[in-house]
């Protein structure tokens, strides 16, 4: 069964083409630059070819045509007909309360989709555009949807409530949502099977740190606390997203003259490292090297950074009870050793102690980071999440 992997934005089109005999990838890439200037196809191979080309098209629907061109194409492409796909996986962003596990797309679906626009106002859109484009271009293959949220829906209402007036929640939909739900149920999984146990008896603190940054605590298998909220920007402090704020600061940025959208630009994209360090784009490898440089600003950036995951770490441990691990995945938590060094090295009332020869060895690649005499292990699992949707999809389409 081959199994193709959507992940559209609003300018973009992120692609994996899988072979489930042995959940290998065929083929991978990204349309970028949509409905601006210069649109531009990246196409590639296991093998190392890579294809590029500047395609004029104006949405979702023709740059998917181009992608399927080229899936087929006689000279690079890694299939003979579209007819070998079996099904289409799609990443959506929100599902609100109403999608709680994967589902193969309908007009209901769809519809909850557009009810969520409201949400998830910029990948929501974008993401139902992905599913239509597909539906266009390949009729009666079946579409997945696999949400962000779904993974969070364990939570109870304690969990998931902001202590406001309950009619916010009542009428619009107001709570935790989460996100990152593939990527922790992915290394969830993974972890339990590292760990030698079932997923049903795996207590940890899952640590996806990345340009966007979230934790969750993970109770029998199942999420019961996390770091995101109604959007990706609660929580931790991220490349250019400030994660946890006092809500009366946003009042008084708005006082001083900027406007509600001014304001959540600035949140979103104009805070975090970006925002504190005021070098680069927000890149924590950036950000390292002018701290390490003497810049005084980066070196505070880094270190609210680190307090952050510190401080949500030592509640998860009051939250999910007897944890087995912390595990640390996603581009900053798989490849940085400098991150986890500092992370781990603040967890020893916890009894978590860094083994250093084995922080520096297990860069992008599964390990356990902590010494031998910890009393709980801290591991480094690679997240999958185009895999996941693979499987999640092939699961469902083979029921």
């Amino acid at each position: 069964m081959k199994i193709l992997v959507i992940n559209a934005g609003s300018s973009s089109m992120k692609f994996t083409l899988y072979s489930m005999e042995n959940e290998t990838v065929l083929a991978k890439g990204v349309f970028e630059r949509l409905g601006t200037i210069g649109p531009n196809l990246i196409f590639k191979r296991p093998d190392g070819f890579k294809f590029e080309q500047e395609i004029p098209v104006k949405d979702h629907v023709e740059a998917f045509t181009e992608i399927c061109k080229k899936l087929v194409d006689p000279e690079i492409g890694v299939i003979k007909s579209l007819s070998e796909i079996s099904a289409i996986g799609h990443r959506v962003l929100h599902g609100g309360e109403k999608i709680t596990a994967p589902v193969i797309v309908d007009e209901k679906v769809k519809a909850i989709v557009r009810e969520c626009f409201p949400l998830g106002p910029l990948h929501n859109p974008a993401n139902l555009a992905g599913i239509e484009a597909c539906e266009k271009a390949m009729p009666g293959v079946p579409n997945v949807g696999v949400f962000d949220t779904q993974f969070h829906q364990t939570m109870a209402p304690e969990a998931y409530l902001y202590a406001i007036p309950y009619e916010y929640y009542e009428k619009y939909g107001i709570r935790k949502y989460g996100f990152h739900g593939t990527s922790h149920h992915y290394v969830t999984l993974a972890a339990a099977k590292f760990l030698n146990q079932d997923v049903e008896n795996t207590d940890i603190i899952t640590c996806h740190l990345g340009n966007g940054c979230s934790m969750a605590a993970i109770k029998g298998g199942k999420v019961v606390d996390t770091t995101m909220g109604l959007t990706p920007l609660e929580g931790l402090m991220m490349g250019t997203r400030s994660g946890d704020i006092d809500p009366a600061a946003v009042v008084r940025m708005i006082d001083l003259g900027s406007t509600p959208a001014e304001v959540d630009t600035i949140l979103n994209k104009k805070s975090g490292l970006f925002g504190v360090g005021g070098i680069g784009t927000g890149d924590m490898r950036d950000m390292l090297a002018a701290a390490d440089s003497g810049n005084e600003r980066a070196k505070l950036a880094v270190k609210m950074f680190v307090r952050r995951i510190v401080k949500y770490i030592g509640s998860y441990f009051m939250v999910a009870g007897k944890v087995q691990a912390v595990v640390f995945t996603g581009g900053i938590g798989e490849f940085s050793n400098e991150i986890r060094k500092m992370v781990v090295e603040q967890l020893a009332p916890l009894g978590i102690y860094l083994d250093e020869e084995a922080n520096n060895t297990f860069r992008g690649k599964a390990g356990v980071i902590s010494s031998a005499d910890s009393k709980i292990k801290a591991i480094v699992m690679p997240t999958d999440e185009e895999l996941m949707i693979a499987k999640t999809t092939q699961k469902l389409v083979s029921c």
